[in-house]
C-alpha cells in the first residue's frame, strides 16, 4: 500500500463527533475533516473506501489473556459449543484424533451447562487417559477419576487457602477444582514448549487483528492456575518484530507471598525495557474468585449457602503492598468482583498517585456508596460489558444466591459515569468473547448478543437492569481512548499526529437499530498505516 492513504466513503468516529476524511501518510494521522479539503492536501494519496462504513481507533483490550486462548484453541476448545453431549462429543473426537497424547486437556466449558454449575468427574471417564479441562472463565478445572488419581488427590486431601475441592456426599472429590485448587491437577499437565506458547500468541494477535484489536493488556503474566509463564514468549515476539499490537503484560502477584516479591517485579519489568510492543509496567492482583462458586468477596453472607467468600490477599497487608507497587511505579491491576473485594481494592488505592493509572477489572457488585470514589481516587473501572445480561449463569447461579438487592447492584456502569469515572473496556477472553461490536452491544441494550450461545435463552432479550445502560458513544470510547490511555499508548483517538492504528467497520452501528450493533463486522484493521487483517 502507498504510505500516503485518504480514507473516504464513510465517516470517522472522532473525539468530538465524526468527520468525513482522514488523511494518513507514513503510517501517522496526517489531518481530519472534509474529503475536499484532504484531497486538495494530498491528490496522490491512495483513497481506502469506507464503502458507508464507520472509520474508528484501534480497540484496546484492557483486560484479557491471549496467550491462554491461543494455547487453548489448539487444544479440545469447547468454547463453540455448548452442553454436556456437545462436549463429550468433541472431547471424544479430540482424543480420537490424538491416540499419543498422554493426557486430553483443553478448556472454555460454561458453567451454566451442569446442574449447579458442577459437572462430575464420571462425565470424562469415558477416557483412558487423565483429562484435564479448564472452565470458560478460568475460576475452575473438570477432571476425571485418573487424574485426581495421578495427582493424589482424595477425600482426604485438605482445601488448599486459596481454592476448594468440590466433593460428593461422601467426602470424595468429585471432579471439580476451583481456583487455587486448579493447581493440584493443573501443573501435572505436559507443558507446552516454548515454541508452542510463542505460536499461540502469534494465532491470538490474529485473531485480535480480525476483530479490530490493535493493543491489549495481558492480565496474567505469570505462572497462574496451570499455566506457565508468559513473559518469556512477549520478550522474544517483541524482540524478533512478530508482535505487532501495542501490549502492557501486568506481571501477576503471587497471592502466596508478600512484599518480597516487589523486588522481583521490578526486575522482571526491566526485561522489556527499550522493546517497542511490549511493555511490563503493571502488575496484576486478584483480590477475589467469582459469585458462581461462591469465592467473589461479599460483605454479608451469600443467600441460601452462606459464606463470604475470599479475600486472597490479607486486607491489612493489600493496602501497604499497593502503596509500594505505586512507589515504585507500577500501574496496579486488580480482579475485584464481589463488592468486599471492590472495597477492598478501593481502599487499598486511596492515597495512591493517579498518574500511575490503576485499574480495577469486573466491578461485577458495588455497593452504591462505593461507586464515587472510583473518580474521587482517580481509578478506572475497567468493563467486561459481555457479562451485564439475562444468562444462564446469571439467572441460575448468580441473582439467586446475591439476593434481590445485593443484584441490582450489578455492573453500575451508567452510575460511575454519572459520577465522572474513566472507563476502559476489556474481554476477560477466553472467557469471553473478545469481539468489542459484542462488548459494546451488551453495554447499549443490556441483552445478549445474537451470536452468543445464550442468545436463545427465555431471558436473553430481556434488559438487565437497564437503567445502567451506557450509550454508544460512550462505551467505543471506552474501548478506543479508555483503554489506550490505560496502557499509555499513543493510539486511541483519530486526530493529526496519532499513530494510524484504524479499523474499518462494515457498516456504521450509529446508523443502526441499537439491538443490531452486534452485527457489525472489521472488514480492514491497520496498524501504524499498514494493514493487519482485510484489504
Amino acid at each position: 500500500m502507498s504510505s500516503t492513504l485518504l480514507f473516504r466513503g464513510g465517516r470517522a468516529f472522532t473525539r468530538d463527533g465524526f468527520a468525513e476524511a482522514v488523511l494518513v501518510r507514513d503510517g501517522v494521522i496526517a489531518a481530519v475533516g472534509a474529503e475536499a479539503d484532504l484531497v486538495r492536501l494530498a491528490p496522490a494519496a491512495e483513497p481506502v473506501d469506507l464503502a458507508g462504513g464507520l472509520l474508528t481507533p484501534g480497540f484496546t483490550d484492557a483486560h484479557i489473556h491471549p496467550v491462554q486462548a491461543g494455547l487453548e484453541r489448539a487444544k479440545c476448545d469447547l468454547s463453540e459449543v455448548y452442553g454436556l453431549d456437545a462436549y463429550t462429543t468433541m472431547i471424544a473426537g479430540y482424543a480420537a484424533r490424538h491416540p499419543g497424547r498422554e493426557w486430553i486437556d483443553g478448556g472454555g466449558w460454561d458453567m451454566s451447562a451442569f446442574p449447579g454449575g458442577l459437572p462430575h468427574r464420571s462425565q470424562l471417564d469415558f477416557l483412558d487417559r487423565p483429562a484435564y479441562f479448564v472452565q470458560r472463565d478460568h475460576h475452575a478445572a473438570w477432571v476425571n477419576t485418573r487424574a485426581l488419581e495421578i495427582a493424589g488427590i482424595t477425600k482426604d486431601t485438605p482445601d488448599p487457602a486459596d481454592g476448594r475441592i468440590e466433593r460428593d456426599p461422601d467426602g470424595t472429590p468429585s471432579g471439580v477444582l476451583h481456583e487455587g485448587a486448579m493447581d493440584l491437577v493443573g501443573l501435572l499437565t505436559p507443558r507446552p514448549a516454548p515454541a508452542d506458547v510463542e505460536a499461540a500468541l502469534m494465532d491470538a494477535q490474529a485473531h485480535l487483528f480480525s476483530l479490530g484489536v490493535t493493543g491489549w493488556q495481558d492480565a496474567i503474566v505469570g505462572s497462574y492456575a496451570g499455566s506457565d509463564d508468559q513473559l518469556p514468549a512477549y520478550l522474544a515476539a517483541a524482540s524478533s518484530g512478530r508482535l505487532k499490537a501495542r501490549v502492557v503484560g501486568a506481571l501477576w502477584w503471587d497471592r502466596t507471598r508478600g512484599a518480597e516479591q516487589i523486588p522481583e517485579l521490578v526486575e522482571r519489568r526491566a526485561l522489556a525495557k527499550g522493546l517497542d510492543r511490549f511493555r511490563a509496567t503493571s502488575v496484576k492482583i486478584m483480590q477475589d474468585g467469582i459469585p458462581e462458586n461462591f469465592t467473589a468477596a461479599v460483605i454479608e453472607p451469600y443467600c441460601r449457602c452462606g459464606g463470604t467468600g475470599l479475600s486472597y490477599v490479607d486486607p491489612a497487608l493489600l493496602g501497604g503492598y499497593v502503596k509500594e507497587l505505586d512507589r515504585q511505579g507500577f500501574q496496579v491491576h486488580f480482579h475485584a468482583i464481589g463488592e468486599r473485594a471492590v472495597r477492598e481494592a478501593l481502599d487499598a488505592l486511596t492515597g495512591t498517585d493517579p498518574a500511575n493509572r490503576h485499574h480495577i477489572a469486573h466491578v461485577q457488585i458495588i455497593t452504591p456508596q462505593d461507586v464515587p470514589r472510583f473518580a474521587e481516587l482517580g481509578v478506572t473501572a475497567n468493563l467486561q460489558a459481555l457479562w451485564a445480561t439475562h444468562h444462564l449463569q446469571m439467572d441460575e447461579l448468580c441473582i439467586p444466591y446475591l439476593g434481590e438487592e445485593r443484584a441490582s447492584w450489578q455492573y453500575p456502569f451508567a452510575g460511575l459515569v454519572r459520577h465522572g469515572t474513566r472507563l476502559a473496556g476489556g474481554s476477560d477472553w477466553p472467557v469471553s468473547s473478545a469481539n468489542p461490536l459484542e462488548a459494546m452491544h451488551v453495554a447499549v441494550n443490556r441483552t445478549e448478543p445474537g451470536s452468543s450461545v445464550h442468545a436463545t435463552y427465555p431471558t436473553a432479550q430481556t434488559p438487565f437492569l437497564p437503567e445502567q445502560s451506557l450509550d454508544l458513544r460512550t462505551i467505543m470510547t471506552a474501548y478506543t481512548e479508555g483503554s489506550a490511555w490505560i496502557n499509555r499508548s499513543p493510539a486511541g483517538v483519530i486526530e493529526a499526529g496519532r499513530p494510524a492504528d484504524l479499523v474499518v467497520l462494515d457498516r456504521d452501528p450509529f446508523a443502526l437499530d441499537p439491538k443490531d450493533i452486534w452485527t457489525t463486522k472489521v472488514a480492514m484493521t491497520f496498524l501504524d498505516g499498514e494493514p493487519v487483517h482485510g484489504g
